[in-house]
């Protein structure tokens, strides 16, 4: 009989042990469902093709009722909208870091390599061929402008360039009503609230933000297009009801 044996299971289940404590203990294990879902399903796939796919027909249908003395634009956002950061947040995740202190952000900006958002690419074409004007509204860091550009030229994206991306150099809102002293904003397109509306950038709870979407309920899905996003959000950290 080898004496040695019971040392051994001994270390290997205090090993298992510590990594399940650790595992339990690693707070942000919370979001991994989320994230899950975000990066894995196949059913978030097949709800960003759709949202785009929709979004396009009703850009049609938007063009119709456009004043024709004013140049056409749609706002976009980039984070989750277009681009796909889920590789960095599993990699906070995995290291048990809270990606929503954002502090491993600025880095990704300059370096990091998100994929698009399936859709996304199509239906910019789109709107690039119908002559519309296309603002990439994100709140990136205006620091890392050229790393974004650069990243959104690699992906092969139209109109690309400093005037067409425009990041955190004022409020979001701000940098709406600049963009409608010259143009007819005809769609806005995002994965947050706040990306349409001011009203929305607030730290209210959830019910007072669902009675907002409910008072705005007939902009959603004729001007205002939300893309799905399980990942990150003022919800994240909302109670669940049993009833």
């Amino acid at each position: 009989m080898n004496k040695s044996f019971p040392i051994v299971s001994l270390v290997l289940a205090l090993s298992s042990f510590s990594a399940l404590a650790a595992d339990t203990h690693c707070h942000v294990k919370q979001y991994e469902m989320g994230l899950r879902y975000q990066q894995q399903s196949a059913e978030i796939m097949a709800l960003q093709l759709q949202t785009y796919k929709f979004a396009q027909q009703q850009l049609n249908e938007n063009l119709t009722q456009r004043e024709t003395n004013r140049k056409s634009a749609i706002i976009i956002d980039l984070d989750e909208t277009v681009l796909d950061n889920t590789p960095l947040l599993v990699k906070d995740l995995k290291k048990c870091h809270d990606y929503t202190e954002w502090d491993t952000w600025g880095d990704w900006e300059k370096n990091g390599k998100p994929r698009l958002i399936p859709g996304a690419k199509d239906f910019l074409n789109f709107v690039n061929n119908q002559h519309i004007t296309i603002f990439y509204v994100s709140d990136r860091s205006q620091e890392n402008k050229q790393a974004t550009i650069n990243t959104l030229n690699r992906l092969g994206l139209p109109q690309v360039n400093s005037d067409h991306v425009l990041l955190t150099n004022k409020s979001k809102q701000l940098r709406r009503e600049d963009i409608s002293h010259q143009y007819q904003i005809i769609m806005l397109l995002g994965d947050s609230l706040a990306d349409f509306a001011a009203e929305f950038k607030t730290k209210k709870p959830t019910s007072e933000q669902r009675k907002l979407v409910e008072q705005q309920r007939q902009k959603f899905g004729t001007q205002w297009i939300i893309m799905p996003n399980s990942s990150y959000g003022s919800w994240s950290h909302s109670k669940l009801k049993s009833e």
